[in-house]
């Protein structure tokens, strides 16, 4: 198994979840600029990181790579056994990507990305209020439990708190939310996350 990507990219999701899942694995360190190469446009040809090669299957996006490995060898740890609970996982992991992702993206790109005489303090300010809504359906949620989706942290724990990492790179004011910003500290701090930033 491979997996083709840059631990300071989306790609750190999936790496993440390979080392939750205790599986033997290479990393094939890809910087994004390098995504663009012959070589793995071959791998992916949408030319992005990251890409999982397994036994023969090449799947990329890095939601549908966590997706498939908690599928495939998560029962029992982060891939819930019943319907219903795994409705759960995909209802939260969309939302990670379709409700909390697009803002921080843009404060990324206007804190940090853009050269200073490019950022644009109205996005900064648009994105910030538009992040209170997801923030708000997390915190209430996770009020008076301890994980999104049953008794245990989950696939879609991982992929909610990649996402929202995001959110401390940003420096993101998260106390009107006290319980999302528990639980993503607790994510944070679990050994295969640490473990993953330390890899190039």
């Amino acid at each position: 198994m491979k997996l083709h990507g840059s631990s300071k990219s989306r790609s750190a999701r999936s790496l993440w979840a390979l080392e939750e899942l205790g599986l033997s694995y290479e990393h094939v360190p890809t910087e994004p600029p390098k995504a663009k190469s012959a070589e793995h446009m071959k791998i992916n040809p949408n030319g992005h990181i990251p890409a999982l090669e397994d036994d023969g299957l090449v799947i990329w996006e890095s939601m549908a790579i966590n997706l498939y490995l908690a599928d495939k060898y998560g029962q029992g740890k982060l891939w819930p056994a019943s319907v219903a609970e795994r409705g759960e996982v995909y209802k939260w992991s969309f939302f990670g990507m379709t409700e909390i992702e697009p803002p921080l993206m843009t404060l990324l790109t206007h804190k940090l990305f853009l050269p200073p005489d490019q950022r644009d303090e109205k996005a900064i300010t648009d994105a910030t209020e538009k992040l209170k809504a997801p923030l708000k359906v997390l915190d209430e949620h996770l009020k008076g439990r301890e994980w999104l989706v049953g008794k245990s942290f989950s696939i879609a724990d991982l992929n909610v708190a990649s996402v929202l990492s995001f959110a401390m790179l940003v420096k993101l004011d998260m106390s009107a939310t006290p319980a999302a910003q528990a639980w993503l500290q607790k994510c944070l701090g679990r050994e295969a996350n640490k473990k993953v930033r330390s890899l190039k």
